[in-house]
């Protein structure tokens, strides 16, 4: 009689520490996925945030109907070349079709660039370096996105180009469509270099 006593409690016990440790187990179980998901909200809410940014700028369209959408992902594009006015510092930069149009010798060998080819001028108001050794001029405010598409069909009046400028105004973080920009808004002073295919800067040597 005792022995079936001393198995039964035997039993109870090692039934009570199987349900121990299911029940820790579930709790590790539940706090592992709860972190995940508290995880998965954070980041999903920075990419959220980061889409919201870009899709406010991407809506945009110019007055003739050229959209800021058409030139996504134009910050990580490759640089075609620089320039510098009185008032600007202008870094060129072309999307994967124009570069590879480039690289293909276009428009040095009288061939046009070929519909799809974009091309997207960044410009700052520059200023004196405080930190270089040296005299050099830096780029100080963020001003305008200037960019060209080319499309045969859309701009046969232009040369195949059009063209847009979306203005940045720094203190409120936002990009607006200027105004003032026709879709054939650079096609008079790109007409000197209609024998380039209206492009004046080169694919510069690196």
């Amino acid at each position: 009689m005792s022995e079936l006593v001393t198995k039964s409690v035997l039993q109870e016990q090692q039934e009570q520490r199987i349900e121990t440790r299911t029940a820790v187990k579930r709790i590790a179980g539940f706090t592992i996925v709860a972190t995940a998901v508290a995880v998965l909200a954070v980041l999903g809410a920075v990419v959220l945030f980061a889409q919201g940014q870009d899709n406010d700028k991407y809506s945009l369209k110019s007055p003739s109907g050229i959209a800021f959408s058409d030139f996504r992902g134009y910050e990580d594009w490759a640089v075609v070349s620089s320039a510098r006015t009185d008032e600007r510092l202008k870094v060129i930069v072309g999307s994967p079709t124009m570069i590879k149009a480039f690289k293909a010798g276009i428009p040095g060998n009288g061939q046009p660039f070929p519909d799809g080819s974009m091309v997207v001028k960044l410009q700052w108001t520059p200023k004196k370096s405080a930190e270089a050794p040296f005299v050099v001029d830096v780029p100080d405010v963020f001003k305008e996105v200037f960019v060209m598409e080319k499309d045969s069909k859309r701009f046969p009046k232009s040369g195949g180009w059009g063209y847009a400028v979306f203005n940045y105004d720094a203190a409120s973080d936002k990009f607006t469509p200027d105004p003032k920009s026709p879709s054939d808004c650079g096609y008079a002073c790109h007409t000197p270099v209609k024998a380039k295919d209206y492009i004046f800067h080169p694919y510069q040597k690196r």
